[in-house]
Formats: structure tokens, C-alpha cells, sequence
């Protein structure tokens, strides 16, 4: 049996490491392919250094640029790759054009296509990721979805039963299984922190930054937290340059991007999370930080209902007045059923049969 495990950004590191070590304890020939949509040293390497994740087997050199781009130059790179190694099962994870790139390739092709954390939906169609979460669901044979919320979803968009498997969330996996060691990181202490004594950011999205205009309003609100709390910021670098003509208020601590374990330090010692990220919202459910989802919408509902997070939206009001409260209450660890930190075996199991 031979498997393709593809990704492309760094979401997508930690949610293809268990998948690919569980298929490699069961003998399967993996190979896996790097698209590089995330391909610096900050956004890539690091990640793949802090999970022991081995080299790429082939890489796709995708780049920057357009959605229509990155997905076009996935389309072409790809396409006689899978012609090539003629693989049994392509696997796909997460939601970033690369994902879409791939499933595309993968379903006019003579394989079969798995897609792991199928069924996800924000329902928020200016998102560019639920574009892709849906093709990618629509076009694939089997679907891991995370978490209940995710399976009633693809239920109820006519997906044959037998094709969905409710397997867990893998972030969590590779969250468990990297925790103590990004405990013993000491980056708190590089940084002058206390664990509990401040709050961690992070922003990305382009409805989050790409309006100078939202971006500065809560940019803003973030100083009004940091009055009362220093707020961490690790920079993404598609925001670095958005931030190029905003005023950082003190108390907002601006730091290159972190890797994987130093970041889950960080957020293991954050009293809040104000996000805009996917995974951050998952991560600190587990851990039992309260997380504020700046975004208007959440493909991971499960996180709100059973978890530790908050949807604030883009109001700076909302945002501080959300800030105070977690302040004041804090929250505690939750496990949503199936995140035990086996998803990646239930997924192996499936696939090896």
C-alpha cells in the first residue's frame, strides 16, 4: 500500500506528524509532500524541527501569492506527481489552498482521496477556507471529521454514511504528545514572563488585517487589554507588513513568529488568547485558557459549546469588554469527546483496513 500525505502551510504540520507515524507503524509506504505554501524558515523548518517531523520526500515549491495562484501552481506541480508515484490513497489535511490543490489532482486521478478534519464548516462563505473545507469534502471518498458537530454537517450535506468516520481531532494528538516538552522550553523566561500574567495574540487573517482600518481598531482595543494585562504578539509575517504604519501601544509586546513548542508554551502560560487562528482555538480549549476568537464566525463551534472560547467578532468594544470578563472569570480544561489523542490510529485503522 502506498500513501501520499500532503501539506502545505503550518497548520498543516501538526495535523499530518501523527497521521504519517501511524501509518508508518503499520508498515505503509508514505510519502510526503511538502507544497510549500509555508516555505521559510519561520513558518516551515521550525516546525519541522520542534515535531521531529523527517525531511520532505517531495517538494512542490508553491509559493506566495493569489489564492487563483497558489492553487493554480498546486494543480500543476502536483498533477504528475500523483501520475508518477501512481499512490493508492492521497491524504489531505486542514483547509489552505494547497489542501484544495491536492484533493483536486486527487480526485480526477485513479486514487482514492482522504480528507482529515473533514466536515468543519464556519458557514461563512467570504471565508476563502470554507470554499475550500467544502470542495475538498465534496470531492473525497473518505472523510475524518473531528468531532460530532463536523459529521452532522456532512450528514446533512448528503454524504453517504459509509464514507464518514468520526475520529478525533489530531491537533490534539500532536498536542499531547509535545506538551511536557514545550513545558520545559524556556521561553517564558527568555521573555521575562509569568505564566498566568499575561495574554497571547495572534492575527493573520485577511479580514482581520488587511483593512487598515479594522486592523487599527483592534490593534487599538488590544492596547486597552494590554492597560490592564502585557499582551504577547507573535507576528505573522503577512501582518508584520500590514502593521508597517500602525502605532504599537505599550503593553503590546510584538515578537517574531514562534515555533511550535515555544508557541504552546505560550499558550499554556497565557491567562487569554485573542486569536483569529483555527488550531489556537482547539489548543486552548485543551488547555484550559480562555480563548477570544476575533472573527465574526467559527468552523470549530465545538470549541465554544464544550470549550473555552468566545467569538468577539471585530468590535474593539466587544473585544475588551470579552477581555475583562476572562480576566475576571478564567476557565477550565475541557476534552470534547474523541480528543483523547489516538484520532491519528482510528485514522490509520481506516485507511490500512
Amino acid at each position: 500500500m502506498r500513501v501520499i500525505c500532503a501539506a502545505g502551510a503550518r497548520p498543516n504540520f501538526m495535523k499530518v506528524k501523527p497521521v504519517i507515524d501511524a501509518l508508518e507503524r503499520r508498515g505503509v509506504d508514505t510519502i510526503l509532500v511538502h507544497a510549500g505554501q509555508h516555505y521559510d524558515s519561520e513558518m516551515s523548518q521550525v516546525f519541522f524541527d520542534d515535531l521531529g517531523l523527517r525531511p520532505p520526500d517531495r517538494w512542490l515549491g508553491v509559493g506566495s501569492g493569489s489564492h487563483a495562484e497558489q492553487t493554480a501552481r498546486v494543480l500543476t506541480a502536483f498533477d504528475p506527481l500523483v501520475a508518477e508515484i501512481d499512490p493508492d490513497i492521497v491524504v489531505v489535511v486542514g483547509d489552505v489552498n494547497a489542501t484544495l490543490g491536492c484533493a483536486l489532482v486527487a480526485a480526477k486521478s485513479a486514487c482514492s482521496l482522504a480528507h482529515v478534519e473533514a466536515g468543519l464548516r464556519s458557514f461563512d462563505w467570504s471565508m476563502p477556507e470554507e470554499v475550500n473545507r467544502v470542495v475538498t469534502d465534496r470531492v473525497s471518498d473518505l472523510l475524518f471529521a473531528p468531532s460530532a458537530d463536523a459529521v452532522e454537517n456532512l450528514r446533512a450535506e448528503g454524504v453517504p454514511e459509509h464514507r464518514v468516520h468520526l475520529v478525533g481531532n489530531v491537533m490534539v494528538d500532536t498536542l499531547r504528545s509535545n506538551l511536557d516538552r514545550a513545558m520545559a522550553r524556556p521561553i517564558l523566561a527568555d521573555l521575562g514572563l509569568v505564566a498566568g500574567a499575561y495574554g497571547l495574540v495572534t492575527l493573520h487573517r485577511p479580514a482581520s488585517v488587511d483593512d487598515p482600518l479594522i486592523l487599527s481598531r483592534i490593534v487599538e482595543a488590544l492596547g486597552v487589554v494590554a492597560a490592564e494585562i502585557p499582551l504577547v504578539f507573535p507576528v505573522h509575517p503577512r501582518t508584520r507588513t500590514k502593521l508597517a504604519d500602525i502605532t504599537i501601544p505599550a503593553g503590546l509586546r510584538s515578537i517574531p513568529p514562534a515555533g511550535y513548542l515555544d508557541f504552546l508554551a505560550l499558550e499554556a502560560g497565557a491567562r487569554v488568547a485573542i486569536t483569529d487562528s483555527g488550531g489556537v482555538q482547539e489548543e486552548t480549549t485543551v488547555l484550559g485558557v480562555p480563548c477570544l476568537t476575533v472573527r465574526n464566525s467559527t468552523e470549530r463551534p465545538i470549541t465554544v459549546s464544550e470549550g473555552t472560547n468566545t467569538i468577539v467578532g471585530l468590535e474593539p468594544e466587544r473585544l475588551v469588554a470579552a477581555a475583562r470578563r476572562a480576566l475576571a472569570g478564567g476557565a477550565v480544561p475541557r476534552t470534547p469527546a474523541w480528543w483523547d489523542g489516538h484520532a491519528a490510529n482510528r485514522i490509520a485503522d481506516v485507511l490500512v483496513g
